[in-house]
């Protein structure tokens, strides 16, 4: 291989690269804000025991334009008033409140951590809990589906202003697909 072709490769691998790392970083702020409590008590990123108070500037359920617009969605999924769903959010915070730092490679099951939410939920709302479920699982495909859309533009656009080839584009697209990195995170 030529100088010349080695070095546009590392350009290239480079460029996929820093992609996937701004990628990965802009979905940090876009992360999964689902509120689910773990019966360990442990709290979730992304779960409102989890996120600083909207007076630091942080954003979770029940809290800042997401987490307002996550509650209202979830009202009018389960016919309830939009503030004893926030209310209901908060009291499951403050109930799965850690009592000690959580250990971060200690994760819990995403489906475990669903179902107590849904539980939790229903028993505090009143509502049954399979609609609680389908509510929550509705809203959580709504958001997944919104962000590969939304990467697929941001993708897009680089192809056309030329900062990627379709074909870096596409291999950025795979390794979101194949969970290497996490543009919905």
């Amino acid at each position: 291989m030529t100088r010349s072709k080695k070095a546009f490769v590392v350009s290239a691998a480079v460029a996929v690269t820093a992609l996937g790392a701004a990628v990965g970083v802009s979905s940090l702020a876009s992360a999964d804000p689902t509120p689910t409590p773990t019966p360990s008590g442990t709290p979730l990123a992304g779960t409102p025991d989890s996120t600083p108070s909207a007076t630091t500037g942080h954003h979770g359920p029940g809290r800042g334009m997401r987490g307002e617009r996550f509650t209202e969605e979830l009202a009018s999924k389960l016919g309830v008033a939009q503030d004893k769903v926030a209310t209901a959010l908060e009291e499951i915070r403050e109930q799965n409140q850690p009592t000690s730092k959580p250990d971060p490679s200690q994760r819990p099951d995403p489906a475990e951590r669903d179902t107590a939410l849904a539980k939790a939920l229903a028993e505090k709302l009143n509502v049954d809990e399979a609609k609680v479920k389908v509510a929550l699982d509705e809203l959580r495909s709504a958001r997944q589906a919104a962000r590969a859309a939304a990467l697929k533009e941001r993708l897009d656009a680089a192809v056309k202003a030329g900062t990627l080839t379709q074909a870096e584009a596409d291999a950025v697209q795979k390794a979101v697909d194949k969970g290497v990195i996490h543009a919905d995170r």
